[in-house]
């Protein structure tokens, strides 16, 4: 028998999914929108999860992914759950983005703020996806980044956007963060806490 060991943990408002070493996942939490439904805990061969606020995506080894929980703002439309080429996956608080084996990225669920804008499908060399609660970012090979969704505390403000040299990329909430090849780091967004 195959010991079981926690991978990797993702957590939503009130739900939390686990990653296990054999590849199937566990889910607990509150159920209000079957974030953590039985039916889909039987996945195999799962090697990468994210949530939303109630919503649950899972990235299998053969490229497709697989979504569950809310969907009342489209955050599981069966028709963004037919691609085979997915390399990553994140969410933001109600939508999804996937980069593709291509360096392109596609987006699903609720576009309210132009979160899931279609312009932002025709970049071809992107490296790195991550979603804060409306607003996506995504790592260029050229190492710039680029920016989209709410913009209300200027999380897409593109006086951040003029790197040239990110290696990495985070979000949170209402803010973004960028690391630059020399080790220091440039964040913009919501700025409440200093």
């Amino acid at each position: 028998m195959q010991k079981k060991y926690t991978h990797t943990v993702a957590c939503g408002a009130s739900h939390s999914v686990a990653l296990l070493t054999n590849g199937t996942i566990q889910c607990w939490g509150n159920n209000n929108y079957n974030q953590c439904d039985p039916l889909y805990l039987t996945f195999r061969d799962v090697i990468q999860i994210a949530c939303g606020i109630s919503h649950s995506v899972a990235l299998l080894t053969d490229g497709t992914v697989k979504c569950w929980g809310a969907t009342y703002l489209n955050q599981c439309d069966p028709i963004h759950l037919t691609f085979t080429n997915v390399a990553h996956v994140v969410c933001g608080a109600y939508h999804s983005v996937v980069l593709l084996t291509d360096g392109t990225v596609r987006c699903w669920g609720n576009n309210r703020l132009n979160q899931c804008d279609p312009i932002h499908s025709t970049f071809t060399d992107v490296i790195q996806v991550a979603c804060g609660h409306s607003h996506s970012v995504v790592l260029l090979t050229n190492g710039t980044v680029r920016c989209w969704g709410s913009n209300e505390c200027k999380q897409c403000d593109p006086v951040h956007l003029t790197f040239t040299d990110v290696t990495h990329i985070a979000c949170s909430k209402q803010h973004s963060v960028a690391l630059l090849s020399n080790g220091t780091i440039n964040c913009w967004g919501e700025n409440e806490f200093n």
